[in-house]
């Protein structure tokens, strides 16, 4: 019975978060209890953790919640997101310390885990830094090299696009 009141809440969280720019999880709860659903903040996070919600810029400034899909058209997406907001990375150790813009770590993190990097153990994200844990400190290094890379050809593509 839990499971079934669940999904069908994290159903409606995807519909909220198409049809409008929620960008807050108070902004979700409330939509949510309008819909009819008892929540509370502790159980929109959670739901937002395991749907994987991440944060993008809104149309109308600002961000809202995302669910990212699966595919070669939102792999582009994730290197977007890459390119817009990703800083700066530092290896410590087996950890990456990858800096981003105000507000964008959970996004990269997202994007990070969705383009599946074999040396990604997980992610952990604030408002504006990520420890991604690696397996070895070159790892870190390599990851590092590979994330830096990936934006310089997203931006490379991006460019591309522009002139065809």
């Amino acid at each position: 019975m839990v499971e079934v009141v669940k999904k069908r809440r994290q159903g409606k969280i995807i519909e909220i978060i198409r049809k409008y720019e929620v960008g807050t999880q108070e902004e979700l709860a409330e939509k949510l209890k309008e819909e009819g659903f008892a929540v509370t903040q502790a159980t929109v996070s959670r739901d937002i953790r395991e749907m994987k919600l991440s944060k993008m810029p809104a149309e109308k400034g600002g961000q809202k919640y995302v669910l990212w899909e699966q595919g070669s058209e939102m792999e582009n997406k994730y290197v977007h997101v890459l390119r817009e907001a990703y800083a700066t990375a530092e290896a410590a150790q087996n950890i990456l310390v990858v800096r981003t813009v105000s507000g964008m770590a959970m996004a990269v993190a997202a994007a990070l885990d969705a383009l599946k990097f074999p040396e990604i153990v997980g992610c952990i994200a604030g408002d504006d830094t990520i420890f991604v844990a690696v397996h070895t400190p070159k790892d870190a290094q390599t990851l590092g090299e590979k994330i830096r890379l990936t934006v310089e050809q997203g931006e490379a593509r991006e460019a591309l696009q522009r002139n065809e």
